[in-house]
């Protein structure tokens, strides 16, 4: 059952994120080959779309100083269009940037340390838990920003780490399974007694805690050697006799491991849902989210709080660590009247959108402008095209203009079709004004998929 609605016409505009990668136990994809350079958007190398030059930050782990969240804002109003976006990485992205003040935007960057390499920076895509030693679950998560901050030196150290693509992915997962599910290239999952799974691909090796970023960067090493003549820009893309040889990769650098399952990444913990997190130590922390992942400067100048540091998720949200109670009852409320998603069943909890036009020159529809906030269910996310650029893993309702002027709608991950957008639909009409309805019927994981019709929207 899919639906539609009719949209005005009008010409393409370009690219939007670039997907966040399949989840462990989709459907596999033929590898990719690829003749020509990864052109993934970074810092100094923007990208020419339509609504201006876009810049991709890596923010490791999504974790910003409250002077660098300042500076962000800072960043938005004078040389973007005031606003920033949040990925499904946990980076963030500043748009329409004019071509004279790319090197003002750089320098900001680099004196508030959002920039520690200018020759590594479009590498440094690290997600981390992002409730890691806040909550008090997961394992070992007082040493998670500890392993997260070794990885991103070490990255930034060696030479030769400069050879991964912008779209290469490491995920720091503290042993609750939230971003181990991400389809990340290497993932590192804490476990009990001091000690850390690293995954790459089907093959997962157990080391010690201390050993396990300097084994995440081992793996990215023997990806590049798996990975030469071949083209590929990650794990997913190699052919299957260019498999990574984990094991070898560790033992040349000395570092002891033994056999471990490989974690089923479908099983995996939801985004932390919108509200108050109790920590151990009596303290509180926010997660909060703003509409489709796009936040004013404003906005967020109004985000940090008392514990020095606000940090991105990858589910396009924020958590703000340091309140007492009532401190964080008050700060809650302050939020949600200034626009953020404070509560599970708030209008636009757990909807997404890409880009869309009239910024991305691929999109069919201004999907921002079309995309319905919901009452709760699977992940809803709204996209321009086929590419689906942003997309949840797991079970997540797929809402994707066509070039008919339609959107279908399709229930997709463990109780739908595949997560791969090449997964074949069936095409069942709707009557008018039945999108909002589909999309409802779907977020309840009652269906599978739906079909095309005319249906419309009134915003």
């Amino acid at each position: 059952m899919l639906a539609a609605m009719p949209r005005p016409s009008a010409t393409p505009h370009n690219q939007g994120e670039t997907p966040i990668g399949d989840a462990p136990g989709a459907a596999p994809r033929d590898p990719v080959v690829r003749d020509r350079g990864d052109a993934c958007p970074g810092a100094l190398r923007l990208h020419q779309a339509d609504d201006g030059n876009l810049a991709r930050l890596r923010l490791p782990g999504g974790i910003l100083t409250i002077r660098q969240v300042h500076a962000l804002a800072t960043a938005a109003e004078r040389y973007a269009d005031g606003h920033l976006t949040l990925t499904s990485r946990g980076n963030a992205e500043l748009r329409g940037i004019a071509a004279p003040h790319a090197t003002a935007l750089a320098e900001l960057l680099r004196l508030t340390g959002l920039m520690p390499s200018e020759t590594h920076e479009r590498v440094r895509n690290i997600v981390a838990s992002p409730l890691a030693g806040l909550d008090g679950r997961g394992h070992d998560g007082a040493h998670a920003t500890a392993r997260l901050r070794a990885l991103d030196a070490l990255l930034c150290a060696q030479d030769w780490t400069t050879a991964l693509s912008g779209r290469f992915l490491f995920a720091l997962d503290d042993g609750r399974g939230d971003v181990a599910g991400l389809g990340a290239d290497v993932t590192l999952l804490a476990q009990e007694r001091e000690t850390v799974v690293v995954r790459v691909g089907a093959s997962a090796l157990r080391v010690a805690a201390s050993d396990a970023p300097r084994a995440a960067l081992e793996a990215a090493r023997a990806f590049l050697e798996a990975a030469a003549g071949t083209g590929a820009w990650r794990v997913r893309d190699l052919p299957p006799d260019h498999a990574v040889d984990l094991a070898s990769a560790l033992a040349r650098a000395g570092i002891p491991a033994t056999p471990a399952p490989v974690p089923n990444g479908q099983q995996t913990t939801p985004a932390p849902p919108p509200g108050i997190v109790a920590s151990p130590d009596g303290t509180y922390a926010l997660v909060v989210a703003p509409a489709l992942g796009r936040v004013s400067a404003a906005r967020l100048r109004a985000l940090p709080g008392p514990g020095g540091e606000v940090r991105i998720t990858p589910w396009r949200g924020f958590v703000v660590p340091g309140f007492d109670g009532p401190g964080a009852r008050a700060r809650l409320r302050e939020l949600d009247d200034a626009g953020f998603t404070t509560r599970p069943d708030a209008p636009w909890a757990g909807v997404g959108a890409c880009t869309g036009r009239p910024g991305c020159a691929k999109a069919l529809a201004d999907v921002r402008r079309d995309a319905l906030p919901g009452t709760g269910g699977l992940p809803v996310h709204w996209s321009g095209c086929e590419r689906r650029c942003g997309h949840p893993h797991g079970d997540w309702v797929d809402v994707t203009a066509t070039a008919e002027g339609h959107y279908t709608v399709t229930v997709r991950g463990v109780r739908g079709v595949p997560d791969a957008p090449d997964a074949q639909e069936q095409q069942l009409p709707l009557g008018e004004g039945e999108l909002a309805d589909a999309v409802a019927r779907a977020r309840g994981g009652r269906a599978q998929a739906y079909g095309t019709g005319t249906g419309t929207t009134t915003r």
